[in-house]
């Protein structure tokens, strides 16, 4: 995991596919039924909808701007990617990958933030009846983009995918392994400095961007954390440097 930083995968989220709206909203639209769109954003924004959670099999109302509901989460975690091929790829391949629909899952935001950067070997998720899915979906990512995967990975994909032989893969998304905008790779940055009185932020508290919130173990910041101010929330959900 040296020099491993979310913002290595670029801008969360970019508008990958050039649609006009953001990845983190395309997902939810994908998934999400009975959806309620925000007005004037060339229904764009959602903000609220349902969602039958693949992870634990539960029923969630999801309310835009509450981050405690629902995470977009990647099935390959961005972690385990850097450590297994990712750390020598160009930023472009990086932020595809952090926004392909193959890699992207709306879920129970409980679940996604126990699974951290696990892989198979270390988290399923607690719905038995969706772990062949899920693995699959893995193997279907780490193919397309080229990762490796570790000897425990390999075993417990095995036991997985063991248990149901005709699970297929997963049908490619048709995004393309280096996404078609301009990213920028992040300048090295050091840790949050004193911000402005301005008020910006809340609680008093000031990161100067998300790498300083990690640095010092706070992200990630949910509205109304100390911390918490909207130039860290890049998508307006109420949860910075997710």
């Amino acid at each position: 995991m040296t020099g491993y930083d979310r913002d290595q995968f670029g801008p969360a989220w970019l508008d990958a596919d050039r649609n006009g709206c953001d990845t983190r909203n395309d997902m939810l639209a994908r998934d999400l039924t009975h959806l309620a769109l925000e007005p004037g954003t060339h229904d764009c924004v959602v903000d609220s909808g349902d969602l039958a959670d693949p992870y634990t099999a539960a029923a969630i109302h999801f309310v835009r701007g509450d981050g405690t509901l629902v995470d977009i989460d990647h099935v390959v975690a961005l972690g385990n990617a850097w450590a297994t091929g990712a750390f020598r790829w160009p930023i472009r391949k990086r932020a595809a990958l952090a926004n392909d629909p193959l890699n992207l899952l709306p879920v129970d935001a409980s679940a996604n933030r126990q699974k951290g950067d696990a892989d198979a070997a270390t988290w399923l998720p607690s719905n038995k009846s969706f772990r062949c899915a899920y693995v699959a979906r893995q193997v279907t990512v780490k193919s397309k983009y080229d990762l490796w995967v570790t000897p425990p990975e390999k075993a417990a994909i095995e036991r997985v995918l063991g248990s149901c032989p005709d699970q297929q893969r997963l049908a490619d998304s048709g995004a393309p392994v280096l996404v078609p905008v301009h990213v920028t790779a992040p300048s090295p940055s050091g840790p949050s400095q004193p911000g402005p009185s301005t008020g910006s932020s809340t609680g008093g508290v000031y990161y100067a961007n998300c790498d300083a919130a990690r640095a010092a173990g706070a992200a990630p910041l949910h509205r109304g954390d100390p911390g918490y101010a909207p130039h860290l929330d890049g998508d307006g959900d109420g949860v910075a440097c997710e």
